[in-house]
């Protein structure tokens, strides 16, 4: 008899009833199949696309003068204000002209007697002379006036065009200061050579007691100071050099005005310039001609396109970025000076590829790839079961919502999975809770930025 008679009937206990479940279950233990993992799909599709630069830039007036006089004066008005639309030609403001047109009467008369063919006495040539005096004294104060304006605007461009090089003032503003140099430059060589006109003439009437010639030479003389300080009233008129809007006025009626000081300013907005800034690395996509979309924060939902007009040959001074101008017409003004706006540039354009959602592409130690969604083994229903399966792919273009997938292996309306939880493997069975209808470019992605569709 054994001498653990309990423990020998427990083990026997245990044993038959371990013979009697693998009886019951054919001798064989199976394990349940796990869950299918619940996936995101969308099909591949066929549809151009592109991807884009942006560049930051800003709207500037086709035409932007600050007008003034080379006189000098009491303003008697003042004819537009802020916001004025101007057309070319139309008098903006005047300086008050009453001491150059009694000047211009006392020319006339010199002149008219001047002009007499009865021969010239002594008293007359006398006359002359003092005339001449007087028109060479008038010259002079001219003259010293031009050099104070040329001297001024000289300076004034000078420090434009060193604080232009250092990147502080606009090219708008440092064009502005060459031209009102120039014409400061312009004026000054006028005066002079009516300086020299005005003293031959006074050396000639000293001189030709008379004699023809004396008369010929103040009757020039007399000629050319009329001339001049019919040139000088007319510049007491301010007028628009061509149609604009106002949007700067200095000075108000009753204050003076000093040679060359600014008035007014006018713009010209019904075409604009929408000037973008390309950095250096981007050039080869920038050129003459190449399409252009920009939108600006001012006029949300609101697109504009054009073309760029042209790009600058050198850099904006301190930095690497060139500057690319479109020119765009802007009826109602809605483009104002000064806007910021963003510009949209194509870079690479691939049409007809195959596309899937960007979310669908994932790295493995052996490349790129994505999961499919393929027919597995018949279910208990009798249909196929979708399983997952990973396909390598070569990657082309991508957007921030799509990727151009190359050497798929499939091709337009295959599904692939877009998202991509941890259980999920190659051969993992699938359930497809969210289908995108619409493919990779439309509203299940979030964006149609992959292009044009292709059916």
């Amino acid at each position: 008899m054994s001498r653990f008679p309990h423990a020998v009937a427990a083990v026997a206990a245990v044993l038959a009833a371990a013979g009697l479940g693998l009886a019951g279950c054919g001798g064989k233990q199976q394990r349940p199949a796990p869950p299918p993992v619940a996936v995101d799909a969308a099909p591949a599709q066929r549809q151009d696309i592109a991807t884009y630069i942006q560049l930051d830039g800003q709207i500037t007036p086709l035409q932007q003068s600050n007008l003034s006089s080379p006189q000098s004066g009491t303003l008697v008005g003042v004819y537009v204000t802020e916001g004025s639309r101007v057309g070319r030609g139309q008098l903006l403001a005047k300086l008050d002209d009453a001491t150059l047109r009694a000047q211009l009467a006392q020319a006339r008369a010199n002149f008219g007697g001047s002009s007499l063919n009865s021969p010239i006495t002594a008293q007359q040539n006398q006359t002359a002379v003092v005339q001449a005096e007087q028109a060479l004294a008038a010259a002079k104060n001219n003259q010293i006036t031009a050099q104070a304006a040329y001297e001024n605007a000289k300076v004034v461009y000078d420090g434009d065009r060193s604080l232009y090089q250092q990147g502080y003032v606009s090219q708008t503003q440092l064009e502005q200061a060459r031209s009102q140099y120039v014409a400061t430059q312009k004026s000054l060589n006028t005066n002079a050579e009516l300086v020299r006109a005005a003293d031959a003439a006074l050396k000639n009437a000293r001189v030709g007691l008379g004699s023809t010639a004396v008369q010929k030479t103040q009757v020039a003389a007399n000629a050319a100071q009329v001339q001049q300080l019919e040139t000088a009233i007319a510049q007491t008129s301010i007028v628009a050099p061509y149609d604009g809007i106002i949007t700067a006025r200095y000075l108000d009626p009753g204050a003076f005005a000093g040679p060359n000081q600014n008035i007014v300013q006018i713009s010209q907005l019904d075409t604009v310039y929408v000037n973008a800034n390309v950095p250096d690395d981007q050039l080869a996509y920038v050129r003459s001609g190449t399409p252009v979309t920009f939108t600006t924060s001012s006029l949300p939902g609101k697109v504009y396109r054009g073309r760029v007009y042209d790009v600058n040959a050198t850099p904006t001074q301190g930095t690497l970025s060139y500057r690319a101008r479109v020119i765009e017409n802007n009826p109602g003004n809605q483009l104002r000076g000064g806007m910021l706006v963003t510009a949209s540039v194509r870079k690479e354009f691939h049409p007809g590829a195959l596309v899937v959602p960007r979310t669908a592409i994932f790295q493995t130690d052996t490349g790129t790839s994505v999961f499919t969604v393929a027919d597995g083994k018949p279910g208990p229903d009798g249909k196929p079961t979708k399983i997952a399966k990973q396909v390598p792919v070569t990657v082309g273009l991508q957007t921030d919502v799509t990727s151009e997938v190359r050497n798929a292996g499939f091709g337009p309306g295959t599904l692939v999975i877009t998202t991509r939880p941890d259980a999920l493997q190659d051969g993992s069975a699938v359930a497809i809770t969210q289908q995108g209808g619409s493919g990779p470019g439309g509203p299940a992605s979030g964006s149609s930025v992959a292009g044009k569709k292709r059916g």
